[in-house]
């Protein structure tokens, strides 16, 4: 169990924030264990066709099969309005012997694939989590983020008329609240026992949270990542619409072009597979990927296009 001891200042200071990298930290635990994340199912499904594109050798050193994540990409956040960039750039200057201390609490080692020179180590990392949060979180991000927004105006509604331990004490199941010290049960064996003491405690909604979660390291700062509210809800859909119906919006090109790009494809693959050119073709994608039904990334010298969660529900095949 962790125990965090608040005097009043620090009930008072209590603050919320959002940390796109710690949620990417977070969400590399349904790689590891898709099986307790059933809420992420339809993000996993919507992901499946970009994920071989990853650094899984880096990804998958972050976390191990207890569901523990290295904290250095669970950054406490500074405000509701963190950004990726900017976090990614804090990381660039985190030092060898940080970077080695996580692991260890996460491994009980560092993984093979963070030894060597320092500098190329952490590129390689950096890279490894932008081209992951590029393909598997920024598609999806503005509705993760307002389910976690909307957690907070809940829970800021919540203070104001019933007072901040009705918020702290329900936040989950899993935290418990008495008047001066919030009590976080974890189903590992860390155990704390350490005062806020003007650190400040910080509260993050968190879409790949089960229970509760906090950092590994005791000299972290206070933080309680817990669940946050609506995730049932986050995936639904309207019933497809009618595949006649999308090709008389769009266009039998473009309609063909959207079901055929539920998996990555650049303009010269799908010149081929139509047997038109790849100017045509690129002049398609454009359009689609400024009416929001495309994502792009690049993947080596090749452009590769795929489906937008807008494009998923207008698809005829999601």
């Amino acid at each position: 169990m962790i125990r965090y001891r608040l005097e009043p200042a620090d009930v008072s200071a209590i603050r919320f924030g959002i940390s796109p990298l710690s949620e990417l930290g977070l969400g590399l635990r349904a790689f590891r264990a898709p099986d307790r994340y059933p809420l992420q199912r339809p993000w996993l499904d919507r992901i499946a066709a970009v994920r071989p594109l990853l650094d899984h050798e880096v990804l998958l050193g972050l976390v191990d099969d207890r569901r523990w994540v290295a904290d250095f990409v669970n950054p406490r956040p500074a405000s509701a309005l963190t950004s990726i960039d900017d976090e990614l750039a804090a990381l660039g200057r985190i030092t060898r012997g940080r970077l080695h201390a996580d692991l260890e609490r996460v491994h009980g080692t560092v993984p093979a694939v963070f030894t060597g020179r320092h500098d190329a180590v952490v590129g390689r990392l950096q890279q490894a989590l932008a081209t992951t949060w590029e393909l598997c979180f920024a598609p999806y991000w503005p509705r993760m983020r307002a389910v976690m927004q909307s957690d907070i105006t809940h829970r800021a509604r919540t203070a104001a008329h019933a007072g901040i331990g009705a918020v702290l004490g329900g936040l989950s199941d899993a935290v418990r609240y008495d008047g001066r010290l919030l009590d976080v049960r974890l189903s590992s064996p860390i155990a704390r026992d350490r005062p806020v003491a003007g650190e400040g405690l910080t509260l993050v909604p968190s879409v790949f949270v089960v229970r509760a979660s906090v950092p590994i390291d005791d000299d972290q700062p206070p933080t309680v990542m817990y669940p946050a509210r609506g995730q049932g809800a986050m995936w639904s859909t309207s019933p497809h619409p009618d595949a006649g119906a999308v090709r008389d919006l769009l266009g039998a090109t473009r309609a063909a072009l959207l079901d055929a790009l539920g998996e990555p494809a650049s303009s010269t693959d799908l010149a081929v597979r139509f047997g038109v050119s790849t100017s045509a073709v690129n002049q398609h994608l454009r359009v689609m990927e400024r009416g929001g039904l495309l994502n792009r990334t690049r993947y080596g010298r090749a452009v590769l296009y795929y489906r937008s969660t807008v494009g998923d529900a207008m698809s005829a095949r999601e």
